[in-house]
């Protein structure tokens, strides 16, 4: 996917030239090679850790994080309770109010002497440039930005304009997820971070999944954010020629962090998290885990930009390792997964599954849950053959219903971004890969593989509750047509067509279906 640099360089001047000479990255800048610090248990935190990894030798425990101001307060709690390193890798952080909150916290550990290494995509990036400039700035805090736009223009025209450069190695994101803790603990999951993951702000809120890990899993997941740290992809904020942030920067920034930090703590969302602290959101609060062996599965980095001559499909190892627990199903398989677009291939895996006598269901988005049409057109295009098929297809309401539960959203808007998989009561999959043609050909994915009960039973409950009448909506066939049951204020409802869309939403539908863009989307 590599363009020969001949091709390149004469259209990467004329851009320069209309964008009017602004940043260019500065792809000879040096990047040291560093690696996971070794992991050491001498604070209370990881002494507790280590005390119950001994306990049961072999296997990792977990916890489910299933509420967002859970999973919030946890990222909190870990970075406070961090005394060597943390390590981040997101594909979206937010410079909103609950960012700056782990900005802020962040900043805190590297005060302390905490190592504090933050690897982001660079797609979404707009407002969060100088945020992430002046962190850099503290001695023991550095930013890089994975698969970077060439120039540092984040209006819509220049990176369309980018894009028509360079779109196959643009067009592949990084999308994984975690948050690593003196490596001895780590979150891995669906989250990004930003308000609408955490159940802050007024915008649509989405309804998503991460666990907590200790044990033998989060060596491998600090092995693979090194492995994406030292990649020829990730560069730092500094490779920029308009980066020239100083310390004052950074002292302005701590303090407006801390007054930021402040009002938050002050504020009505603080109330309701204070309320689920009890719940236990951390490692070093003594609870339950749910033990078991696991392994982590992840996408290699170069997946992004492969070399002339490499074979692409070595370099997608999650999806494989998935399609071979999925293809293990003798009894029950649930998906969820916000974007499903399955193909021909997956329609026959899932009916397969049925044919031989295993449930399968499937929680994804409604039409009204989404905001990206086009790729619930994807999935619409295979809806009548899964129901056909034996599969159970359940698609989550976009307003009301969930979005009254606290933990769950409080916004007038719900949108599930939950990537899962539980495989006969007792293999689990979380992470950040979708099931779609995206996630398999295009971006970089990450989660755990996981043989436990009893997540497995935590994450089958999390799965009930979303697909009940009350939160989404069961889609069956009637006499050759596809309808849509649940129930809407106590009384059951059915349609005929997507509920909750406008005509207009699903006119685009009809037309988006017949369209050659599903190796896109």
């Amino acid at each position: 996917m590599r363009a020969h640099p001949s091709l390149i360089r004469p259209v990467v001047v004329v851009l320069a030239w209309a964008l009017g000479a602004c940043a260019t990255l500065q792809t000879d800048m040096p990047r040291p090679k560093s690696s996971a610090l070794p992991a050491v248990a001498d604070s209370a935190s990881t002494r507790y850790v280590a005390g119950e990894v001994a306990a049961h030798p072999g296997q990792s425990g977990f916890r489910p994080l299933l509420g967002n101001a859970n999973a919030l307060i946890s990222r909190v709690v870990l970075a406070d309770a961090a005394r060597h390193s943390i390590d981040l890798q997101y594909y979206i952080f937010r410079n909103d109010a609950t960012g700056r909150l782990i900005a802020q916290r962040l900043l805190a550990a590297a005060d302390r002497g905490v190592r504090v290494r933050i690897l982001l995509d660079d797609l979404d990036i707009s407002k969060e440039d100088r945020l992430l400039d002046a962190l850099d700035v503290h001695p023991n805090i550095e930013v890089r930005l994975f698969n970077p736009f060439r120039f540092r223009q984040r209006s819509l025209l220049s990176k369309a304009g980018q894009f028509l450069i360079e779109g196959p190695r643009l067009n592949r994101r990084m999308h994984n997820k975690s948050f690593i803790v003196d490596g001895m603990q780590a979150i891995v999951g669906g989250r990004n971070i930003g308000d609408a993951y955490f159940d802050a702000g007024d915008e649509v809120h989405f309804r998503d999944l991460d666990v907590l890990a200790i044990g033998p899993v989060v060596p491998q997941v600090s092995a693979m954010f090194d492995r994406y740290w030292n990649s020829d992809a990730a560069f730092p904020v500094t490779a920029y020629s308009d980066n020239r942030v100083t310390e004052a920067n950074l002292a302005i920034l701590r303090d407006r962090l801390l007054r930021d930090a402040r009002a938050f703590k002050e504020s009505e969302y603080a109330d309701v998290v204070a309320e689920d602290l009890p719940n236990g959101p951390s490692a070093e609060r003594k609870g339950a885990w749910f033990w078991g062996e696991a392994r982590l599965a992840a996408d290699d980095p170069d997946k992004v930009d492969p070399a002339p001559g490499v074979d692409e499909r070595r370099l997608r190892r999650i999806a494989p390792a998935l399609r071979h627990v999925l293809d293990t199903a003798q009894s029950q398989a649930l998906l969820v997964s916000p974007y499903f677009i399955p193909g021909d291939d997956g329609v026959a895996l899932l009916t397969a599954l049925v044919a031989r006598g295993a449930t399968v269901k499937v929680l994804t988005n409604s039409l009204s849950a989404t905001d990206e049409p086009e790729v619930h057109a994807g999935y619409a295009k295979y809806r009548e053959a899964l129901v056909k098929g034996g599969v159970e297809l359940h698609e989550l309401k976009g307003l009301g219903g969930v979005g009254n539960q606290r933990a769950y959203g409080t916004s007038s808007g719900v949108s599930l971004h939950a990537k899962a998989m539980v495989i006969d009561h007792r293999q689990v999959f979380v992470g950040s890969m979708n099931f779609d043609p995206r996630s398999v050909k295009l971006n970089t994915e990450m989660g755990v593989i996981v043989d436990s009960p009893g997540l497995a039973d935590a994450v089958e409950q999390f799965f009930a509750h979303a697909t009940a009448p009350e939160n989404a909506y069961r889609v069956e066939l009637d006499d050759g047509h596809l309808r849509w049951t649940g129930r809407d204020d106590g009384k059951a409802v059915e349609f005929d067509h997507d509920p909750g869309a406008s005509r207009w939403q699903r006119a685009k539908l009809r037309v988006m279906r017949v369209m050659p863009i599903e190796g896109l989307l």
